[in-house]
């Protein structure tokens, strides 16, 4: 062997350019060199130093650290982690002649077994050793994990344990009595009530001794709550044998009750929350938050984020160490679903951390009739996780004792490091997608083995039984105990004639009233006193000298305050920025997050200055309170995530403002999950509330299709008067009130609002101060140049195209229009229309004009709900795009738009025929 290599073989390059040799011709290198190289997969990275003989060849101690590293990388290939398949075959394996031994090398003692904390020993004892640690019924993933204390730490716990439970019995008798609970509960369901869905937990029970597990250790580290979020598959035997909910109203909801609360359309029964103390083994309450979800998998991912961040920061000061996420995945929801690699993303950004989520996969090796051969390109479900570098645990689904070894140091981790880490539960489904269906249609062979599987239950039985922890007896007495609690629930459920949906998170809820149609009217002071609203502008205009910001930034700030305190007025971007402010100085706190927030997307906001040294400066600081600040956060380039975050903070805390921003309101659709199962229907499916506001930018300005609309007629299509509130408003004064409004008034409805883009600088779009500090939110704002007794045609209208509209009217002189702004499309303000009819009583044409084509924006709603006078509709023509890319084209539809809505037309037809064809169309 070249004797030079070794001198330079402290430099990894040098062993890499050999390695790259050998790959292309492996005996073009030395023959110890080959049986270095041979047999496992190569990094520079971990072996930079060879240690050798003085013979120059690699000596056996080194060999052992090899197999030990093999073990650490690799030996999760090998653990006995599948309850019923045959694991696949991965070459090379970790046979030791792969790593220069022979069986006679089995008794040899080595040094290097103080490397895995045994004093020196045989070879055959490190196997042995190594064996139990890495390639039991826990397979571990933690070598790709860039921080060497994370390594190290992870190393010691598990090498140090074997990764092998010794629990004393009283533990394993109370392991084994949640998991007979867990058992005998869907046993009694599969029994009692034939045929209906339930979504059986069945080949992965130990789900529920698990969980039982990690609030057990929660208490003991000091967790005060945990938040979880499921599917719906083995939802119900959480709901009951974890959340505590009464066994006696899930029996009552397989019967179908109707609600008690005649206002919820309410949902299956396994999409339902609960919030509920759960009562540890050491008699500590701990509080447990089940979120409600939507058939939509992974949805209620980032929900439970933003739950968590919410009681984190406002109840516990910032520490994450007393509050605990907990997701729940299957197996082809993790690896299929992009969301899953969103909340990831965000789980380590300092807008959306939580100090880390357990992650636990319910793993059936299918996805309803597709098995994970076909539902994944990579090796593990799980392998997601490896992009945050968080540790995977794979775990036998039929050994509950590994599995509880498993909750305990993964919640330790999250204690230690606060990162996100995952338990992959690897079971089987013991039926069909549900109950009702035949899974045997599609996977005969694999149905064969599940078949033949024994269940949970009886396999630790026979552990126990087999070790003397318990008797058969005990057995028979714990089954006969758990059937007759049961039974008598069932018996319970029998005067139960109306089911009810339990308020989530109710004890936050409880001092806001529910909105009925009288209460969804009533007017909030959302005024600022002068003094006050003084005092707020001086405190955040005015930028401290330690910073050097820039000129542009300097004079901004001093527009806005000159704008302000010499002129009286304010423009777009001051009174959105004093609408925050107000809130905070009384003592609500402001949370907003969104791409680009901060300066804004389109540079108008600068809610956060950043000077010439890249110091981050927050001019709302100013004004806060002890109790209440002003948070805005740039998100990642993400909708779904991000959208479902801040829904799960706004039902979190009500009295909270809670903002998402769209980039551009098209993109909103990035996140139609959130809003059509969530933001739109969550009360009335869930009982569950929401103060949530959305700002959308929305406007036609030749932009091009993907820059123009938010949508509205996506939202209008789902309002029901009651749910939520769409608004367009023109106004800075109307935006500050409708921001304020959101927590001065005694209710929660999400707020949508489609905000400018051009009429942030437009020089007519502007507040007077007085506005806001005499005003309210107008649903309705009347044209007061209008003359009501010379008025024939009456324009609504709503969003920037007002402003088009009256520049027109101005030019014409034309007295004998009225241009109506509706600023709230939904709910539709009937009593504020109903006085303008009233007013322009000598008006012959009533006109809704919109920029939106036709069959988009608020048209279709309105022609539905507002029929009190024949509206005739001023929009571009139907189309499947929302706006065109050519400016020319823009300009162009935009003109005739206007000349329409004021009865011009530029048709070459003759007058009869225009009013025959012309006057019929909308455009």
């Amino acid at each position: 062997m070249d004797q030079s290599l070794f001198v330079n073989s402290s430099d990894p390059d040098v062993i890499e350019d050999l390695y790259q040799k050998y790959k292309q011709n492996p005996s073009s290198v030395d023959a110890s060199w080959q049986a270095f190289f041979k047999g496992f997969e190569f990094s520079s990275a971990h072996y930079p130093i060879l240690p050798k003989t003085s013979s120059g060849m690699v000596s056996d101690e080194f060999n052992v650290i090899r197999l030990i590293d093999a073990y650490r990388e690799r030996g999760h290939l090998f653990a006995k982690i599948n309850p019923i398949l045959t694991r696949k075959n991965h070459h090379p394996n970790l046979d030791i002649e792969h790593y220069g031994f022979s069986k006679e090398h089995l008794n040899k003692n080595f040094e290097a077994a103080t490397e895995i904390g045994l004093p020196k020993t045989t070879l055959q004892n490190i196997v042995t050793h190594l064996q139990e640690t890495y390639c039991s019924s826990i397979g571990v993933e933690y070598a790709y994990i860039r921080v060497p204390e994370i390594r190290l730490w992870l190393r010691s716990k598990m090498e140090k344990s074997k990764n092998t439970p010794n629990f004393p019995n009283d533990r394993k008798l109370n392991l084994y009595k949640s998991l007979a609970e867990a058992v005998y509960f869907e046993k009694f369901i599969h029994k009692k009530f034939p045929g209906q869905k339930r979504f059986s937990l069945e080949g992965n029970d130990s789900l529920i001794p698990g969980l039982y597990t990690l609030i057990n250790k929660g208490a003991e580290l000091n967790v005060r709550e945990f938040f979880i979020g499921m599917a719906h598959r083995g939802r119900l035997t959480v709901l009951a044998n974890i959340m505590k909910k009464p066994i006696s109203d899930i029996f009552s909801e397989f019967k179908g009750n109707e609600y008690e609360n005649t206002y919820l359309l309410g949902d299956v029964k396994y999409h339902l929350g609960q919030t509920s103390v759960f009562k540890t083994e050491s008699s500590t309450d701990v509080s447990l938050t089940l979120a409600p979800n939507p058939s939509h998998l992974e949805a209620v991912d980032t929900v439970v984020q933003g739950i968590s961040r919410a009681k984190i920061d406002s109840k516990y000061e910032g520490d994450s160490n007393k509050v605990v996420p907990v997701v729940i995945h299957g197996d082809a929801a993790l690896s299929g679903q992009g969301i899953v690699y969103e909340s990831l993303q965000m789980s380590e950004l300092p807008a959306y951390h939580t100090g880390g989520t357990i992650h636990i996969v319910t793993n059936n090796q299918i996805g309803f009739t597709t098995l994970y051969s076909d539902s994944r390109s990579s090796n593990y479900c799980t392998d997601v996780a490896k992009t945050i570098q968080a540790p995977i645990f794979h775990v036998n689904a039929d050994d509950i004792e590994a599995l509880s070894l498993v909750m305990e140091l993964a919640l330790e981790y999250r204690e230690a490091f606060h990162r996100d880490v995952f338990i992959d539960i690897v079971g089987y489904r013991r039926h069909g997608h549900n109950e009702s269906d035949e899974p045997r249609f599609t996977q005969p062979v694999l149905y064969e083995s599940i078949d033949k599987h024994p269940n949970v239950l009886d396999v630790y039985s026979n552990k126990l039984f087999s070790e003397k922890t318990i008797t058969l007896e005990e057995i028979k007495k714990i089954e006969e105990s758990i059937n007759k609690n049961l039974e008598n629930c069932l018996l319970v459920s029998t005067n139960i004639t109306k089911n009810v949906i339990s308020s989530f998170l109710h004890e936050d809820w409880k001092h806001i009233n529910r909105a009925f149609e009288e209460i969804y009217k009533e007017k909030a002071d959302t005024s600022i006193a002068k003094e006050t609203l003084d005092d707020i502008v001086k405190k955040i205009t005015n930028l401290p000298a330690e910073y050097k910001f820039f000129r542009k930034t300097e004079k901004l700030y001093s527009e806005r305050k000159e704008n302000y305190f010499n002129k009286g007025i304010v423009d777009w971007a001051m009174g959105e920025l004093l609408a925050y402010a107000g809130l905070v100085n009384e003592g609500m706190g402001v949370r907003m997050s969104g791409q680009d927030v901060e300066r804004g997307t389109f540079s108008h906001r600068h809610a956060v200055i950043t000077d010439e040294e890249g110091k981050k400066y927050y001019p709302l600081d100013q004004v806060k309170t002890e109790n209440a600040a002003f948070k805005i956060y740039n998100s990642l380039l993400s909708e779904y995530g991000v959208l479902g975050f801040e829904y799960g903070h706004s039902i979190a805390l009500p009295d909270y403002l809670t903002i998402w921003e769209a980039q551009f309101g098209d993109f909103a659709n990035g996140a139609q999950i959130i809003i059509d199962q969530f933001i739109s229907s969550g009360e009335e499916k869930w009982n569950v509330m929401s103060g949530l506001t959305l700002l959308l930018p929305h406007g036609f300005e030749g932009q091009g299709p993907e820059h123009s609309s938010g949508r509205m007629e996506r939202f209008l299509i789902q309002c029901d008067e009651s749910n939520m509130q769409v608004l367009n408003c023109t106004t800075p004064a109307n935006f500050f009130h409708a921001i304020r409004r959101q927590l001065l008034r005694s209710f929660r409805k999400p707020l949508i609002v489609f905000t400018p883009k051009s009429l942030l600088r437009h020089p007519a779009c502007i507040s007077t101060v007085e506005d806001m500090t005499n005003g309210t939110f107008q649903e309705v704002i009347d044209d007061f140049e209008a003359i009501p007794e010379k008025i024939k045609r009456v324009i609504f209208t709503s969003g920037k195209i007002y402003y088009d509209l009256m520049d027109e009217k101005r030019i014409l002189k034309s007295e004998d229009t009225a241009i109506v702004r509706l600023e709230q499309i939904s709910p539709i303000p009937y009593d504020q229309l109903y006085e303008i009819v009233d007013k322009y009583h000598t008006a012959v044409e009533w006109i809704w004009a919109q920029e939106e084509p036709g069959n988009m924006g608020a048209w279709t709603y309105l022609h539905r709900n507002f029929k009190e006078v024949p509206l005739r509709l001023v929009a571009r023509p139907d189309s499947s795009s929302p706006a065109t890319g050519s400016s020319q084209l823009h300009k162009e539809q935009q003109r005739k738009l206007i000349d329409k809505a004021f009865g011009k037309c530029n048709c070459t037809r003759s007058k009869q025929e225009c009013r025959m064809i012309c006057s019929k169309r909308n455009y």
